[in-house]
This record gives C-alpha cells, sequence and structure tokens, in this order.
C-alpha cells in the first residue's frame, strides 16, 4: 500500500458472503442495484459481489444468468474494484477443472468485470491454485492469496506463515487469512499477523466470520498487529455467521492511527436501505445465524451453516441439526482434517448428515466423498483414516499422489461441442461446466421467456397456479382441525414442479414451512374458469417399492443420471443412477444382478425414498 492510501482499507461483502452467511445467498440483483451508486461512493478497497455460492445460486434458485448479474454491477459501481471469491482448481463448482477450463474462466471474469480474484484452496494444497493465480496476473488483476486457516492438531502457526511465504512466491498481490468459520481468537490473530507481516512484503487481509461472536476483538487485534484491510458486512447483513458490522469498525478506528476515511454517514444511509431489503427474504433466514460457540469444536464455516439447515429442511431432518454439529467434528477427523470451507465442507458436512440420516456412518458415501479420499481434491495434512478409505474406494483404486488436474485431459473444446447450440456463449459452456444440470434446465426456461425465481414471502401464488382457488376448489387461507387440534394454514406460494411434485409454501400459524405436493389428478378448467371434473384423470405415479431388487433413492433428491435403460443386464453393485441432493451427487446401486424390467424415472425428476425407481427382473 502507498502513503497515500488510508491506514486501514475495507472490503464490503454485503453482496455476496453477507446474504450467503445470513440469507442462504437469495438475494437477487434487482436489490443489489438500486443502492451500487451509493456503495461505488464510499471508497470501499473493493466490494465482493460475486462467486462463493452466489453462480450456483442465481442458476439454481434466482433464475438470474451469473455473467449478466457480473456485468451489471459492474457498470453500476465503476469506481470500486469488484472481488470475487475463486476456489483454484475447483473454480466455483464441486470438482476439479482442467486447467485450459481454469484458464478460460479467469479470463471471461476479468472481462466481464472482475478486478480482485481471492484464490483458495479448500485443503490449502497450493498445487491447486497456481494456474488460477497466473491466469489472473496475465489478465493484469489483482491476485490475493488465501490461506484458509482451521484449527487441528496438525496446523500451526509455522504452517500457516510457510503457506504465506509461497502465495508471496507465486506472484500474489495481497494476501489473506480466510477465517471462514470464525475460529480466531484475539491472542491467536496477534501471534499470526505479526508473524505473517515479518515474513512476507505484500499487504494482508484478514476475513474473519462473526460466528464465535469475538471477530471484532480479532480484527482490533489484527489491525493493531500490522493487518491492513478488513472485510465487513453493513450492519442488517453481520453479525451471526455473518461478519463484524462495517459501520461499527469505521467508527471503532475512526479518529486513530487507522482511520479508514470513510463517512459514517454514508454507510449509514446504505445501511437503511438493506435493513429494509433483508425483510424480503425472512423466509431464508435460518434459526442458527446467531453468536453460536459451537463452531469452535463444528468448525461449519458462515456461509454452509444457513444452507446446511435448509439441506436438513429438505430431507425432513432439521430436528436433527445438533447431531450432524456432533458428527462433523468425527467425519473431519477421519478425512485428515482438511479445514472446512466450500468443497471440503459440503462433502464433510455431507456425509456427517448422511451418517446421521441413514442412521448408520458411511453406509451412503457420495462420489465427492469417494474422490476426495482418493486424493482428487488435493492432499490432506493429516492421516485418512484407513477404514473410511476402504469402505469408499475399490480394490482396484489407487490414491492419487500427483497434482488432481495433472489428470485431466484438456475439456473445454469437449464441453462446448457437449453442450451445442444450447450454448449462446462461451459464458454458456462455462455455467454448464460448473452446474451441468442446473444450467441446462436454466437455458431451456431462459430460451422458452420462462424463468421464474422461487418466491418470496410477499408473492401471491400465479393466477395461472390457482385456477382450481379461483373455482371456489382450493382455498389459499384456511383453518384445518386435526385429532381436535386446529391450525391456521395460509398458502403463501409455489416453487417449480417436476412431473408431479410441486413444492408449496405454506404458513402453519404463522410459521413459515415447505411443503411437497404430488399431483394424482388432472385438473382442466373450461373455458368459462371452472373446472370439469369430468376430465380429471388419475396421472402418472411411480409404484412403492416393495421388493429387495426394486432401486430406490437413499434420501429424497433430484435425479441427474440415468445410466441403465430397458433390457440392460446389471450386476449388484453397478451404479444405475445418480442423485443429487444438498448439492452432492450420491450414486445409487443395484441391489442384485438381474435385467432392467421396467424405468420410471428419467433425468429431472425429484424422487423420494419409498418410491420404485428401477424394477430389476432377477436372473
Amino acid at each position: 500500500m502507498t502513503s497515500k492510501q488510508r491506514k486501514l482499507a475495507i472490503t464490503e461483502l454485503a453482496l455476496r458472503d453477507g446474504h450467503q452467511s445470513l440469507l442462504a445467498t437469495r438475494m437477487r440483483l434487482d436489490d443489489m442495484l438500486p443502492i451500487c451508486d451509493k456503495l461505488d461512493q464510499v471508497g470501499f478497497w473493493s466490494i465482493e459481489a460475486w462467486g462463493g455460492a452466489t453462480f450456483d445460486t442465481c442458476l439454481r434458485y434466482l433464475k438470474e444468468g451469473p455473467w449478466s448479474r457480473l456485468r451489471s454491477l459492474k457498470k453500476a459501481m465503476p469506481n470500486t474494484p469488484l472481488q470475487m471469491l475463486l476456489r483454484g482448481q475447483n473454480l466455483l463448482g464441486y470438482r476439479h477443472y482442467a486447467d485450459d477450463v481454469v484458464q478460460k474462466f479467469v479470463d471471461m471474469a476479468a472481462a466481464n468485470g472482475v478486478d480482485v480474484f481471492r484464490v483458495f484452496d479448500a485443503m490449502n494444497d497450493l498445487r491447486n491454485v497456481r494456474v488460477a493465480i497466473h491466469q489472473v496476473k496475465e489478465n493484469g488483476k489483482i491476485a490475493e492469496g488465501a490461506i484458509s486457516y482451521t484449527v487441528s492438531p496438525v496446523h500451526t502457526l509455522d504452517y500457516f506463515v510457510d503457506l504465506g511465504r509461497q502465495f508471496e512466491d507465486m506472484g500474489c498481490d495481497t494476501l489473506a487469512i480466510k477465517d471462514m468459520a470464525g475460529l480466531l481468537t484475539p491472542q491467536v490473530t496477534k501471534d499470526l499477523v505479526s508473524r505473517l507481516k515479518a515474513a512476507v512484503n505484500i499487504p494482508l487481509h484478514l476475513h474473519c466470520h462473526a460466528t464465535a461472536g469475538v471477530a471484532e476483538m480479532v480484527q482490533w487485534e489484527a489491525v493493531h498487529a500490522g493487518c491492513d484491510i478488513i472485510d465487513t458486512a453493513i450492519s442488517p447483513l453481520s453479525g451471526g455467521t455473518s461478519h463484524p458490522a462495517t459501520e461499527s469498525m469505521v467508527a471503532a478506528f475512526a479518529g486513530g492511527e487507522w482511520d479508514t476515511g470513510l463517512d459514517l454517514e454514508l454507510l449509514q444511509e446504505i445501511a437503511a436501505y438493506f435493513r429494509e431489503v433483508r425483510k424480503k427474504y425472512r423466509r431464508f433466514e435460518s434459526d442458527v445465524t446467531g453468536v453460536d460457540t459451537r463452531v469452535l469444536i463444528n468448525q461449519i464455516p458462515g456461509g454452509m451453516i444457513s444452507n446446511l439447515a435448509n439441506q436438513l429442511r429438505d430431507q425432513n431432518a432439521l430436528d436433527r441439526m445438533d447431531e450432524v454439529l456432533e458428527e462433523i467434528p468425527r467425519v473431519r477427523k477421519d478425512f485428515g482434517y482438511p479445514p472446512l470451507v466450500t468443497p471440503t465442507s459440503q462433502i464433510v458436512g455431507t456425509q456427517a448428515v448422511l451418517n446421521v440420516v441413514a442412521g448408520k456412518k458411511y453406509k451412503i458415501i457420495t462420489n465427492e466423498t469417494r474422490d476426495y479420499l482418493q486424493g482428487k481434491y488435493g492432499r490432506p495434512l493429516g492421516e485418512v483414516n484407513p477404514e473410511v478409505r476402504s469402505k469408499a474406494l475399490s480394490d482396484h483404486d489407487s490414491v492419487v499422489d500427483i497434482r488432481p488436474a495433472d489428470l485431466l485431459a484438456p475439456e473445454l473444446d469437449a464441453l462446448t461441442r457437449e453442450i451445442g447450440d444450447r450454448a449462446k456463449s462461451i459464458e454458456d459452456v462455462l455455467s454448464y461446466a460448473m452446474f451441468p444440470a442446473i444450467a441446462l434446465e436454466y437455458f431451456e426456461e431462459r430460451d422458452s421467456g420462462n424463468l421464474k425465481p422461487e418466491p418470496l414471502d410477499e408473492e401471491a401464488v400465479p393466477a395461472t397456479e390457482t385456477v382450481a382457488a379461483s373455482a371456489g376448489l382450493a382455498p389459499t387461507e384456511f383453518n384445518v382441525t386435526i385429532h381436535g387440534e386446529e391450525y391456521h394454514i395460509k398458502i403463501e406460494g409455489s416453487g417449480h414442479a417436476s412431473e408431479e411434485l410441486r413444492p408449496f409454501f405454506v404458513r402453519i400459524d404463522n410459521v413459515l414451512e415447505e411443503v411437497f405436493v404430488e399431483t394424482l389428478t388432472e385438473v382442466v378448467p373450461t373455458q368459462d374458469g371452472s373446472i370439469d371434473s369430468t376430465k380429471a384423470s388419475r396421472g402418472s405415479k411411480r409404484p412403492k417399492a416393495r421388493e429387495d431388487s426394486d432401486v430406490t433413492s437413499p434420501m429424497p433428491g433430484r435425479i441427474v443420471a440415468v445410466n441403465v435403460e430397458v433390457g440392460s443386464s446389471i450386476s449388484a453393485g453397478d451404479t444405475v443412477l445418480v442423485v443429487e441432493a444438498m448439492k452432492m451427487e450420491n450414486p445409487v446401486h443395484a441391489p442384485v444382478s438381474g435385467v432392467v424390467e421396467e424405468v420410471f424415472v428419467r433425468e429431472g425428476d425429484t424422487v423420494n425414498p419409498d418410491e420404485c425407481l428401477i424394477r430389476v427382473k432377477t436372473e
């Protein structure tokens, strides 16, 4: 930093990590753009606005083009560097990508408006960040190397200081301490920052979640020990699993050696705006986004907690959150103490959920868990439990000891051919590379003019979906009496339906719940808007699983691959389906050997555990 710059610089997180941590990453672009002019006037060192979980959520839930969002934000804030979070060789997905995909992704992110790339690897395996960092420098942008901070028997201050030196040697412009779970304490922060400042010559940047309730003290100690930049979130999106409040930290350092020089009144205007915006997203609020010192044990990062709660809700297991939080440290130890940050937080967290929900450890193992235990994500610092590894890997699977991406052939051309004319740009190809099934669904809806984001609390059920209600057959607000207990029911909205299931957002005694309704009859409106009940017919329905040979899903989810067809010969243990649940892909294996007699699903279908998905005739 030059002498002309302020003693303390600030990166604002409201447009990415603030709402990712507290609102499951659901803030829409339409609620960002009106305040961008004021954000651009503040004088932040950078504004984090892209990357992390935003890319996935834009496609999956918000039905926004992530690339067009980036361009819009850059146009709206031309004077402030835009920052993104990039997972090195993982980019923004959940696997490693070939070098040509990484290079092209960085090129296009830079071209579309990213100025600062915070690049990290979940395993702190620096072999996985070199290509991305080099490409950032090739584009003339700021490369910020990030240490994924964690606490374990094998992670020491000496280790973290050595990582800092290696990032500087790679050519990074700044160095970040990424404390994604809020594990830093004031004393450890003082020691770590002091040692890093003595070891490296580039500016030091601190990212620390407030989950444990000590983040403000951590930032205070960090700045006094020489930290140059801190991450904060405007107050309505701060605290708990998010970050210290921007206004509070500006006020804390005002008038002293580290005065930020930022306008507190302008910040309060921005805060007033976001205070109203947050109210719109209350259905995405989680009960586990306040101060929670359990994070010092389970180490779940801020952005993961609210998403984990939503994932458990999808499994009808939200009441088992405490069991999952107790299981996570055990899984993490089995996996060699990886830092818990995307994607390892999802891999460890999802495996913990499966261990709890299935009632038996490692009964269900995701594809991502198998890849992790085989070394395809990198080298863990600690020792992997050999019994767990043997459960996940077959006899012919060898553990990867080279840079995982060295196993990958260039894939950009193949991806381009694979998606064909469904992609309208190279950005579409890259979106498809990140999230194939979700991107294809988005492209189809975009091309048909049918992009509809999931509803907010205030949004009514669309008229096209309430024809039965308008005919007086299905009221949207009513009382229900069950076993003598009366419940007030109000239908707030509905989500995107599969062929048979539609999610409805229902308020029960003022508590919002998501329920899935299975359609068994077809309601046909007449020209005058009434319902012709004579035309109602029984819809298709999967049979319930009854035989040991029936293929079923171990959890509710979405079919992303069907590997067999009627007449296929299969052996017990063959992967016949892949089900996506909790953002992880779970292979479904044939329970017996035989011939596929019937297939009741196709890609994109939503399934439940009690359904027969494939019927197998045993030999």
